[in-house]
């Protein structure tokens, strides 16, 4: 191991991230409802720009007003190229009581972006006297935001997670395609010819890199890497296909931009049974090594050692997380 140590954002339930457009007051109870982890109320892409005062009202009234039970509270503010951005911090931060646990920021570019959010919410905390320490969400949606995706994520002790914002990535870096999050059949590849001069044709995942690349980056400072959206919201299947890349690849979780995405993401993103029990029984066989001075043990044909612990540890920490939750 190396000899720094990764400070670890806290440690919240991610699976799923419900996006609820400020502009929307009559979803919010239905949302306070769902099985949700995490529900952002959207002041950006989500409200018109005739939209954005009431919009930002109603938030900090249902931030006031509503039962959101145990679940993580963010707020998407909108961007620090806009005159939004810095009524929205002050407003939501001063009127909007200790509810808030994380402000959203879109479309980060430098860590410089981060710096000059985290000075305006410092100066805000400070002038109400807030209790909570407010974390932030970073979206990396632009070119710049994924050359800056490092040291972006290393800008500020309140960032806790970092997420893929498919669409805007996508007209930033002038990918050819028309869907939010899906796969495009123009990224594929073709087999050799068989012998009967036939060719398969194989779809590959053109967020791979990107995902990839962001995952590291989190994780290399201790932060969430989340997914992002999925837009065709009546694709129960390519949802359920995006978010399970996703996952293998390290993300926490994915967000979910209709209600019938929750229990999507909630059940991609959770330890299934028989991994909780194969984990289970790798801490018990590298116990029983350990007392008989073994570092690496065979387990249903497969060596384990002290790496094998590390994963089952991390998959057990997650099922007991969710176990908590319930």
């Amino acid at each position: 191991m190396s000899f720094k140590i990764v400070e670890q954002a806290p440690a919240r339930l991610n699976r799923s991230e419900l996006a609820v457009p400020g502009s929307q007051p009559q979803l919010f109870e239905k949302a306070a409802k769902s099985s949700a982890d995490v529900i952002f109320l959207d002041l950006e892409d989500a409200v018109a720009p005739d939209d954005k005062v009431q919009a930002r009202k109603n938030v900090i009234e249902a931030l006031r007003d509503i039962d959101w039970g145990t679940k993580t509270m963010s707020v998407r503010i909108n961007g620090l190229d806009t005159h939004f951005m810095y009524r929205d911090v002050v407003d939501v931060i001063e009127q909007g009581g200790e509810r808030l646990d994380l402000i959203m920021i879109p479309k980060v570019g430098t860590p410089e972006d981060v710096y000059a959010v985290d000075m305006l919410v410092t100066q805000c905390e400070a002038a109400v006297g807030r209790k909570k320490r407010i974390g932030f969400e970073m979206i990396i949606e632009t070119a710049l935001g994924m050359q800056n995706v490092h040291a972006i994520s290393a800008a500020s002790k309140r960032n806790e997670s970092l997420h893929f914002g498919v669409a805007d990535y996508a007209a930033s870096t002038k990918a050819k395609t028309t869907n939010i999050g899906g796969a495009n059949p123009a990224y594929s590849i073709l087999t050799d010819k068989d012998e009967k001069g036939g060719r398969d044709v194989h779809w590959g995942d053109m967020w791979h890199y990107a995902i990839a690349r962001m995952v590291v980056a989190a994780r290399a400072n201790g932060l969430r890497p989340v997914d992002g959206p999925f837009g065709d919201f009546g694709d129960a299947d390519g949802y359920k296909a995006a978010g399970g890349r996703a996952n293998v690849l390290g993300c926490e979780g994915k967000w979910a931009i209709h209600p019938s995405q929750v229990a999507l993401a909630n059940e991609i993103f959770s330890p299934a049974e028989a991994e909780v029990k194969k984990a289970e029984r790798i801490m018990e066989a590298m116990a029983q090594a350990q007392k008989e001075g073994k570092g690496a043990v065979s387990l249903d044909g497969r060596l384990i050692d002290l790496a094998s612990i590390r994963q089952a540890e991390v998959l057990l920490a997650k099922a007991r997380q969710i176990s908590g939750a319930r």
